[in-house]
């Protein structure tokens, strides 16, 4: 075979221009494609969810929106004080959990599942887990809790645009796949403790379980600085972020339950 005609075979596997240019313009918009799709999940969810219910949620958020706002308006201002300061501890306390002391293969995969638990997708496995065992109200909470969370977590991260640590970091450790996506919030965390909060008070959990629930929500947090996904200032906004989020689903639980006690 000639090199002329090596050539020509080899240019039939690269990809198009124009298919390269919209590869990476998805790329760019990825975040906003992200929250795009979000909002449509969102709006299909509460599209599906009992009328009564999308009243009783809402009569709950109405009667409870100065808490509500404030919560919020305290989530937001936490967050934008904790980004500003601190780049230097930042790296350092990102590294001592990341790169310092013994990390063998076995203890890399452990953080690797552990991690997990505070991904949406495990979460939306837990409210099927509820839904399944007869606890449908918890469940409902959960997916909107988590989708309603996401959604922000998206346009925190859109908004900051903070790059991941193993891109500044040329130290940085990562550990199972490379996480796309902005750094700031941590998802994963904001996740484990809206979870944690949510669970906690709508099981009126006593105080050996809620430390239990809040343990393994930090484990989390701890885990996406081990693998190389988050500073630990990503984390602290996550952990703040998702405990609003729970007690902001706190105060949706009481209308909720009062909705499926009238229609039992």
């Amino acid at each position: 075979m000639s090199s002329k005609e090596l050539i020509q075979r080899t240019d039939k596997f690269k990809p198009p221009e124009a298919r390269r240019r919209f590869s990476l313009r998805l790329n760019h918009h990825r975040p906003l494609a992200r929250l795009v799709g979000l909002t449509a999940a969102l709006i299909i969810f509460l599209v599906f969810l009992p009328a009564p219910m999308r009243m009783a949620i809402w009569d709950g958020l109405l009667a409870h929106q100065i808490v509500v706002n404030m919560l919020l308006v305290f989530s937001l201002l936490a967050i934008s004080l904790i980004w500003t300061t601190g780049q230097k501890l930042d790296a350092w306390v990102f590294l001592l959990f990341n790169t310092r002391g013994a990390h063998p293969k076995w203890l890399d995969r452990i953080m690797s599942v552990i991690t997990q638990f505070g991904s949406g997708l495990a979460c939306l496995g837990i409210a099927l887990a509820f839904y399944m065992t007869g606890n449908s109200q918890l469940s409902y909470e959960l997916i909107l809790g988590t989708l309603t969370l996401w959604m922000m977590v998206e346009l925190v991260k859109f908004i900051i645009h903070r790059s991941r640590p193993f891109i500044l970091l040329v130290q940085a450790r990562i550990v199972g796949y490379r996480a796309k996506g902005r750094s700031f919030p941590s998802g994963h965390t904001s996740q484990a403790f809206f979870l944690a909060t949510l669970t906690a008070q709508h099981f009126h959990a006593g105080i050996w379980l809620v430390l239990l629930l809040y343990a393994a929500a930090l484990l989390v947090g701890i885990t996406r600085m081990y693998v190389g996904a988050h500073y630990p200032r990503d984390v602290l906004a996550g952990a703040i972020l998702g405990s609003i989020w729970g007690s902001v689903g706190v105060i949706v639980d009481g209308y909720v339950l009062a909705y499926f006690g009238l229609i039992k």
